[in-house]
């Protein structure tokens, strides 16, 4: 599915839509260049979930916790080298844990995810413009 948005405002709200599909150890991993919407498209997967916090790009600390009926753990794996890396912090207990794992950079830990992940491509094409591509 392809769909084209043309606000920050309206990546949210797609986000929003798929987040209240999920259910407890979902995967969604996410993969565009900086400023594509990433983190945008987590809040909205966020309010779709009910997780009621401030989502912030987790860059620097690899993964965020955000509680809720189903929690969500974003994960950014830009500053990874390897899933070695990923498996190091745990990644198999996150999958354990019932939430769901939004996953930035997901093209960085290609062999981290099952055949039921769903995969989000975003690209800015420009302004507030962009393209979501949810397979």
């Amino acid at each position: 599915m392809v769909i084209i948005t043309k606000s920050e405002g309206e990546t949210i709200h797609e986000g929003e839509k798929l987040g209240r599909t999920l259910s407890p150890g979902a995967i969604v991993a996410m993969e565009g260049g900086l400023g594509a919407g990433k983190t945008a498209f987590t809040r909205g997967l966020a309010i779709g979930l009910g997780v009621a916090a401030n989502i912030s790009s987790p860059t620097f600390t690899i993964v965020n916790e955000y509680p809720g009926v189903i929690p969500l753990f974003h994960f950014d794996m830009y500053r990874l080298e390897s899933e070695d890396e990923l498996y190091d912090i745990g990644w198999d207990d996150y999958l354990a844990r019932g939430g769901v794992c939004a996953v930035e950079w997901s093209g960085k830990t290609p062999g981290a995810f099952p055949p039921e992940t769903v995969y989000v491509k975003l690209d800015n094409l420009g302004g507030d413009t962009r393209r979501l591509e949810i397979s």
